[in-house]
């Protein structure tokens, strides 16, 4: 099935559902080769917008899902009425669901030791039978040639079919087109799931993220982290979307000019 696909400020989304992405993410997985799907917000689309090599990246990947509201606003801007929103950390539990039924294997790299921890005790009691290959915490800092070839070689040979990867945008999803012809998964770049759903860090509430508002949450959470992020993009994204909606700006894809 063909899904409906928009760009917005000249990146590609799809307008999939949790439903369609984890059919899709588990047939894929079932064929044994590499595939990257990235999990889309404000953030992203202005990083690929100031990049053309990231821009290229993500409009590459098989799937780009929004992650956040103000892209599904985009998405139904743009004439895809019935868009709605794939949040990276519940479609993270969808996977691991079907996962654990289908048995898939499945592996994590990212975050802490300790986190990784506290993740892996929170999939498998949720998730009893659940398989999980292999996990790596990778060093906050450049790998050097020989670290990134032994995670490789691990990953790889672990049998897992779905690799969660949680280091960050827009580090994870260089990663995984990095990888993705070294290691036969489905690559999902998650962030900070591992650090939701292992109580590290707290998730908007439900209704903040319903109106758009689940970064005011974020930066009240971790301020001094986030604040020029959202300074920086935040603005010029509504702006250049609403040229883009009003057709003042065209969606031209700056991949193609780097």
């Amino acid at each position: 099935m063909t899904l409906a696909e928009r760009h917005i400020v000249g990146m590609r989304t799809h307008a999939t559902s949790y439903q369609d992405a984890t059919r899709r993410i588990t047939d894929w997985a079932r064929q044994a080769r590499g595939r990257y799907v990235c999990i889309a917000n404000v953030h992203m689309v202005m990083e690929a917008h100031d990049d053309p090599k990231f821009s290229r990246v993500v409009n590459h990947a098989d799937l780009v899902t929004p992650d956040g509201m103000p892209l599904v606003w985009a998405l139904r801007g743009l004439g895809v009425r019935d868009a709605s929103r794939v949040y990276g950390p519940t479609l993270t539990l969808h996977v691991c669901e079907a996962a654990a039924r289908e048995g898939l294997p499945i592996a994590l790299y990212g975050g802490t030791p300790e986190s990784l921890e506290t993740f892996t005790t929170f999939l498998q009691r949720r998730f009893p039978g659940i398989e999980i290959a292999a996990r790596i915490a990778p060093p906050f800092r450049p790998l050097t040639p020989e670290e990134d070839e032994a995670y490789t070689r691990e990953l790889a040979e672990s049998g897992a079919r779905i690799l969660f990867v949680g280091i960050g945008c827009p580090k994870q999803e260089k990663w995984m087109a990095e990888h993705v012809s070294r290691i036969p998964a489905v690559m999902l770049g998650v962030g900070a799931a591992f650090d939701f759903h292992s109580g590290r860090v707290r998730q908007a509430p439900s209704v903040l993220q319903k109106v758009g508002l689940e970064w005011a949450f974020r930066l009240l959470m971790e301020p001094r982290r986030l604040w020029k992020r959202y300074a920086k993009h935040n603005p010029r994204f509504v702006a250049l979307m609403a040229m883009q909606v009003l057709g003042l700006r065209t969606t031209h894809n700056r991949e193609n000019s780097a």
